[in-house]
């Protein structure tokens, strides 16, 4: 039986602010350490809460983990806690997967089949209320079919299931019932993973390596993360010398592109930034509207002047990096006397003050974004801009985050996308599919336009439950050529993550194609294990 003693959690010193023009070292003793600033908060550790589902979790394993050095395209998957890379039958609704022996979690308990099991079981539980449920949905069972040797069975054909794996498996023990929101591993997390959180607060958080790693031990010995929720703030630090990294809106990280002791670095990502257009406002909802708001939006001038180059025009939720499955002529020309015709032929007409009205409706709706999330301020800002030059008034509003989620049926919200981009099924479904449209299916983020588009729906059915490679390319070919004809949001950009880091001696980065998620758990750092120093 194992025995999982809890977590201690120290009482840190905060660190103090250095007034220096060059960037003085944070890095004591051998320079093993590393302190960050990240822009989101701390905790929430639980993966059947969510955390780490595309494997950036530095305390956890998945059965599958990423493997980087590619620029572009999607990265290929490696096996972690699996012996091997899973196995499935003929028509993939059986996936069969060996265990890595001898591997034991950070507070010294054996992992085992058990371990694996537990953890998706738990994410299948109602009880758990995991957000993660409905994007598991094709899950019927997890069992050990031997001591080393799990088997998932699947409703139907899913090609994609190995990107399921790249969740992080906590043990069993830990895993006792009950809402995933509430459970111990939140604070205090124990996994397989190259480092353990050794100490929580609410401004920061502490990592030791794990010594005993199956992988090897790190060589990045500590890591500090600070909580910086304000984008300016983590650039002065940075300028300070208090820190060795932090992720930055891009053109706050252009500014250090040129100075001495300094790098910035972008990542690829398939990380979409867009505007919903909610089902419930009359104006929103408009298909005429949302044709002509997608052909007046300057996506170019977006990634120019508000990405400082870092990005690419989106129009659809699918970037190029996946290949034959792109559709490159799903696109909206920037054409704005096409978009004043478009809502002309609908019968929105221009009004005394210049915004249009139709039957006594002004064309006027809301747009919310995070209030200290700059780049959705700037995007929602320009957003509002190009619309007014057709007519359409769009006020721009700051919304906290905690409520932001229960207005979205009836206010747009400027929104990112692309949780877990390494296959199209996971990049589109829970965005585009009418099913996510229904009360209570995924979270109030999924599909926060509440579109309806029967031809969508089929192609991604399709391409969700075919084998055949081919086959689901062009399905999701059919997927983009559908939506552009009726769209269901004004898609505008795909960033680049930006991130700020001190020049040092440290080696092993490797580029890779990120999430939607840009903390510093991505970036430079999302392979630190791999990390080493002449």
């Amino acid at each position: 039986m194992k025995l999982v003693p809890a977590l201690a959690v120290f009482t840190l010193v905060p660190i103090a602010l250095v007034a220096c023009t060059a960037p003085a070292s944070p890095r004591g003793g051998d320079g093993t350490a590393l302190v960050l600033a990240d822009g989101y908060e701390l905790g929430n550790y639980n993966p059947v809460a969510g955390f780490g589902e595309a494997g950036e979790a530095k305390v956890y394993d998945g059965l599958v983990r990423l493997s980087g050095g590619q620029d572009t395209g999607i990265p290929a998957l490696e096996p972690a806690l699996a012996a091997t890379l899973p196995v499935p039958d003929t028509d993939a609704r059986v996936w069969t997967v060996e265990l890595r022996e001898g591997v034991r979690f950070a507070d010294g308990t054996t992992f085992g089949p058990e371990d694996v099991v537990a953890t998706y079981r738990a994410i299948l539980d109602p009880a758990s209320a995991s957000p993660l449920a409905t994007s598991y949905a094709m899950l019927e069972s997890v069992a050990a079919t031997g001591p080393h040797t799990v088997e998932f069975r699947l409703a139907y054909p899913y090609a994609p299931w190995p990107t399921k794996l790249l969740l992080g498996i906590a043990p069993s023990e830990r895993l006792t019932g009950g809402p995933a929101e509430q459970s111990s591993l939140n604070s205090e997390p124990v996994g397989t993973g190259p480092y353990r959180l050794v100490a929580l607060r609410p401004d920061q958080a502490v990592y030791e390596a794990n010594e005993d790693y199956w992988d090897g031990a790190p060589q990045v010995k500590k890591l500090t993360v600070v909580y910086v929720p304000d984008d300016n703030a983590r650039a002065q630090r940075m300028a300070a010398g208090e820190l060795d990294g932090a992720n930055v809106p891009p053109l706050l990280a252009n500014t250090f592109a040129t100075r001495d002791g300094y790098e910035v670095v972008a990542n690829t990502s398939a990380d979409w930034r867009g505007v919903t257009l909610p089902a419930g406002d009359p104006v929103a909802a408009d298909p005429a509207v949302r044709a002509a708001l997608n052909l007046a939006v300057d996506r170019e001038a977006m990634v120019a002047n508000i990405l400082g180059g870092h990005g690419r025009a989106a129009y659809t939720p699918v970037p190029e990096v996946y290949g034959d499955a792109y559709e490159p002529s799903a696109t909206f020309p920037f054409d704005r006397a096409r978009a004043k015709q478009v809502l002309g032929d609908a019968g929105w007409a221009p009004g005394p003050d210049g915004v249009r009205v139709r039957d006594g409706v002004r064309a006027e709706f809301t747009v919310m974004y995070f209030p200290q999330d700059t780049l959705r301020r700037d995007l929602s800002q320009a957003f509002a801009s190009d619309a007014a030059r057709i007519g359409v008034r769009v006020n721009v509003e700051a919304v906290d985050r905690a409520v932001f989620p229960d207005q979205l049926a009836t206010k747009a919200g400027l929104l990112g996308g692309g949780d877990l981009p390494y296959d199209p099924d996971t990049q589109l479904y829970s965005t585009l599919h009418s099913s996510y449209a229904q009360p209570g299916v995924g979270s109030g983020y999924d599909n926060a336009s509440g579109y309806v588009n029967p031809d969508v729906d089929r192609a991604l059915d399709d391409a969700r439950r075919s084998i055949d490679p081919a086959a689901r390319a062009a399905d999701y070919r059919a997927v983009q050529t559908a939506y552009v004809a009726d769209p269901g949001y004004v898609m505008l950009v795909f960033l680049d993550h930006t991130y700020m880091l001190r020049s040092s001696d440290w080696t092993g980065r490797a580029p890779i194609l990120e999430p939607h998620s840009h903390g510093v758990d991505w970036g430079p750092w999302w392979n630190l294990r791999e990390w080493t120093r002449p």
